[in-house]
Parts: C-alpha cells; structure tokens; sequence
C-alpha cells in the first residue's frame, strides 16, 4: 500500500501532467507527420497525372489551336483595358476579338497508322 503514497505524491507535483503533455505532443508530432506524408503522395499523384497528358498546342495568345482558322487568325474574344488611373492600373475593360495571327506553339504530332507485324509462317 505504499506505492499509493508514491502515486498521490506523484500526483501532488504534477507528475500525470507531464505525462499528459508529453502523450499530447507526441500525438500531435504524429498528426503533423502524417498530414506531411498525405499531402507529398497527393503532389505525386497530381504530378503523374500532370505527365501522362498529352502536350496542348496553345497559341502565344494562349488560346487552344482549334481557335484559329487555316490562315491563323484567333476566333475568341478577350477583354481589353481601354481606361487606366494615374498608377497606369487598367479600371475599364472591353470585349474584343483576339488580335494575334499566327500559332507559334508546339506541332501536335500526326497520328500514324501502321499495320501490326504478324508472322506469315
């Protein structure tokens, strides 16, 4: 019965509290940790993702190839600022056709077609 004198002693000076705050921490170290790993798989899946897609051909207007016509004229609209303040801030904009001319992007490339290889004998 005398290690009950040693537990309320324990107890007097704060000894649980200690092991409370400790426990507290480590659970919270632990919960930060695995946040960390949740959030790099997550950037590793995007990033796979991001991979395996096909390169976009875009335009220096940034608009899709299928914007513009055989002669390379853009066919979207954009808005332009047609009012500025004294910081040259634009304050209006307005709607117009986009004025670039020619697609500067990457060349998609062709599709292929090739018959499969087979053996004869």
């Amino acid at each position: 019965m005398e290690w009950i004198w040693w537990l309320f002693v324990f107890f007097i000076v704060g000894g649980f509290g200690w092991v409370a705050d400790t426990g507290r921490t480590a659970l919270h170290t632990r919960h930060e940790r695995m946040m960390e790993r949740l959030k790099l798989a997550e950037d590793e899946r995007k990033a796979l993702e991001e991979a395996h897609k096909p390169p976009v051909p875009v335009c220096g207007c940034t608009h899709h190839l299928a914007k513009h016509d055989k002669r390379g004229k853009c066919h979207e609209d954009v808005e332009v600022a047609t009012e500025w303040d004294e910081d040259k801030k634009p304050l209006k904009y307005e709607r117009r056709q986009c004025n670039c001319q020619q697609y500067i992007g990457p060349q998609p490339l062709s599709k292929i077609y090739a018959d499969e290889l087979t053996d004869l004998e």
